[in-house]
This record gives C-alpha cells, sequence and structure tokens, in this order.
C-alpha cells in the first residue's frame, strides 16, 4: 500500500484554515442523506455553530444518489420475515421510524421539489411463489391490525393484476401508503438545503483517520488534518474501514431502460420478499435487485455489475414485466447498502464526541432523514 502524505493545517493558506478549517464545532463524515440530515438537524439544534461535511466522492458515495427513490415501509412477506426473527414489537418500532422519516424528509424538502408521487406499492408474486402469497394472505388482517397505530388505517389490500405481469399470481398484496421520489431531485434539494444553513460540503476528501481526546476529535484526510467538537459518521455501508464492525456492506444492482412510448405501469413494486423491486419513472422502467443469487459475494464495496444478477434482472424484465414489449437498456449501476443481522439502524457512540449512524438496510429513503436527526441527538 502507498504511503497517504497528509498535510498538516500549517501547510493551509491563512484564508483557507480562518474560513473553512478552524473553529469546526461539528463534522459530519458522509454527504447522503443520514449526513446531510444530520447536519441540518444539527444546525437547527446549535444555530451558531461551525459545521462540516466531508464526503469522498464527487457526489454521494454510497447509495443516496443510486437508490430506486421508494418511501417504502416494508412488504407484506418483508414485514412477516422480520415478525418471524425479530418479534411483533421490534417490527412495528422499525417500521414507526421509517413513517416518521418519510413524513420528515417531505417536510422537510416538500414533496413537489423532491418528485414525490404516492402512486401506491405492489408486492407482485410469481406463480412459483404461491406458497409465499398464500401465507400473505393468510395473515394479511393481522398485519394490518398489528401495523394500525402506525398508519390509523389498513396497510395492505389485494389488487388485482391490473398491470398484466406475466406467470404471477392473479392478485398483488398493495399498500396505499408507500410512494416514490426523484432521488436525484431529492439530493439536489437536500444539498441546497444544507448549503444554504452555511454548512460547507468538502466533495472529494476522504477522512482516513481520526483520533479523539482532551474534549475535541482530530480528524486526518487525504488533504489536510483538522479538529472538531464532534465527528459524526455516516458512511453506512462504508463503515467498517471506521473500525464500525456492526454493519456489512451489500452491493445492490439496477439497471433502467429508455421511455417506452405508452408505459402503463405505475407504482412502487416488490418481488421475491423484497429482493427485487421496480418502479415507473419518466416513462421508462428501472429495475433492481437479485442479491439473494449471491449473497455472500455482493458482500462488497465494490460498484461494478455481474452477469449473473444483471442476467437475472434482464430475464424478468422480459418475461414477467414487460412481456412482448419493445425496450432497450438506456443504463445499469450499483448502490452499496449497510445491512446487519437486526433491521434496526445503529446508532452509538464510537469514542468520545465521535458518533455514528449507520446500518440502515436498504431503507435509506425512509430511514434516512430520521436516522440523520437521531444521529445528531447523540451528542449532548
Amino acid at each position: 500500500m502507498e504511503n497517504v502524505v497528509f498535510l498538516s493545517m500549517d501547510a493551509l493558506s491563512y484564508w483557507e484554515h480562518k474560513h473553512w478549517l478552524s473553529n469546526i464545532d461539528y463534522a459530519v463524515i458522509g454527504s447522503g442523506i443520514v449526513g446531510l440530515s444530520c447536519a441540518l438537524s444539527l444546525r437547527e439544534k446549535h444555530p451558531k455553530s461551525t459545521i462540516v461535511v466531508f464526503e469522498k466522492g464527487i457526489l454521494p458515495h454510497g447509495a443516496s444518489t443510486k437508490n430506486a427513490g421508494f418511501t417504502c415501509f416494508g412488504s407484506i412477506s418483508e414485514i412477516l420475515s422480520d415478525i418471524d426473527r425479530q418479534g411483533e414489537q421490534n417490527v412495528l418500532n422499525i417500521v414507526q421510524r421509517r413513517y416518521e422519516g418519510v413524513q420528515l424528509l417531505r417536510s422537510r424538502l416538500g414533496d413537489t421539489p423532491i418528485g414525490y408521487e404516492n402512486l401506491g406499492g405492489h408486492e407482485v408474486f410469481l406463480a412459483a411463489h404461491t406458497a409465499l402469497y398464500e401465507t400473505c394472505l393468510d395473515q394479511l388482517t393481522a398485519v394490518n391490525s398489528l401495523l394500525q397505530p402506525v398508519f390509523k388505517s389498513d396497510s395492505f389490500y389485494t389488487a388485482s393484476n391490473r398491470f398484466n405481469f406475466k406467470g404471477v399470481n392473479e392478485n398483488y398484496i398493495s399498500s396505499p401508503h408507500e410512494g416514490q421520489i426523484d432521488t436525484g431531485l431529492m439530493m439536489k434539494q437536500l444539498i441546497r438545503k444544507v448549503q444554504a444553513q452555511d454548512i460547507h460540503i468538502f466533495y472529494g476528501t476522504e477522512l482516513t483517520d481520526f483520533s479523539s481526546s482532551n474534549g475535541s476529535v482530530h480528524l486526518k484526510t487525504n488533504f489536510f488534518e483538522c479538529k472538531a467538537g464532534a465527528l459524526f459518521i455516516a458512511t453506512n455501508g462504508f463503515s467498517k474501514s471506521f473500525q464500525i464492525e456492526d454493519v456489512s456492506p451489500a452491493r445492490a444492482q439496477v439497471l433502467i431502460t429508455k421511455p417506452i412510448e405508452n408505459l402503463h405501469i405505475k407504482g412502487a413494486f416488490h418481488l421475491d420478499m423484497g429482493y427485487y423491486y421496480f418502479r415507473n419513472i419518466d416513462q421508462r422502467i428501472l429495475l433492481g435487485g437479485g442479491r439473494n443469487l449471491a449473497l455472500k459475494e455482493e458482500e462488497t464495496t465494490d460498484f461494478s455489475q455481474t452477469s449473473l444478477i444483471q442476467d437475472a434482472l434482464d430475464l424478468l424484465l422480459k418475461e414477467t414485466i414487460l412481456p412482448g414489449v419493445s425496450y432497450e437498456i438506456d443504463r445499469r449501476w450499483s448502490g452499496i447498502m449497510g445491512v446487519g443481522a437486526g433491521k434496526e439502524p445503529l446508532l452509538k457512540c464510537v469514542q468520545p464526541n465521535v458518533y455514528c449512524g449507520v446500518r440502515l438496510g436498504g431503507m435509506g429513503v425512509a430511514l434516512g432523514s430520521k436516522v440523520g436527526s437521531e444521529l445528531a441527538d447523540l451528542h449532548r
């Protein structure tokens, strides 16, 4: 490994040090939804403090600009799976946090500026998954009862296959509460709001080391060293590089078509217990998932794609979602999520005056604003 040369604060010009890197009260690592939401929450609590955000990418590096843009709370099969593993009360708590996170995002940025649409969510069950479909139908009333305190109405209902997907059961299990956003618009709006609050974002600046002592945190980046009163880590799937071991990276591979004439599909769709997901956007179909085909291999921070998963996405698109429809693929990409044994985000003190808010489990759009606020609250 090549040695990294660090510049000390003395190597900075007087102007650079005075106006950007001196007297930093709060430093945030990561300019995704959680990091920027944390910075905004810190500004609300501390209107006169100096707050900076360090981001190693030229844009947010993990999943915040790469996700599918679902404001979802969990499909019914995901909810039932989580109940089996974590119990009803834990599931109720995490769904409540997802709901509150979406409301905070919408109230903070506004619906129109982020392209929010409440088109509903639908879980589609392949014919091969009939047993799972019947289990979900059997438990529909019980799950609606469990989640009643969150939504104040039924969370799920059956709906006919009106979008004519092929090889699926005759009904979806749908949710009236799920919506979708334009991910790029949302992040642009969030960045604008942060910068308008006199919070500077240092893009292309990677935190390489930190240490806490004497009531402050010493930070080393690829360009300079500086100090802050407190440090907030919001790097999600990349958090192991900071010795945060209770979170693992999980790559999510995605494709999107070119515009399709007379596209009639509208909504946020889940399939195979949430391992696949698709939606309409700009007369296109965005489709992602397939991580369950190679769980260990997809536990990576590499942004490339694999033929195994991309071929599976292509087949699903051709045979199930758009059978008989002419289309072309426009773009393929990957995002890096942060996952763990449970679905609850990991919020904790790492060292004195150093805190983390990570492990969003693929629910960053729903949870990000809430976790950012909770992360800011860890420092008293």
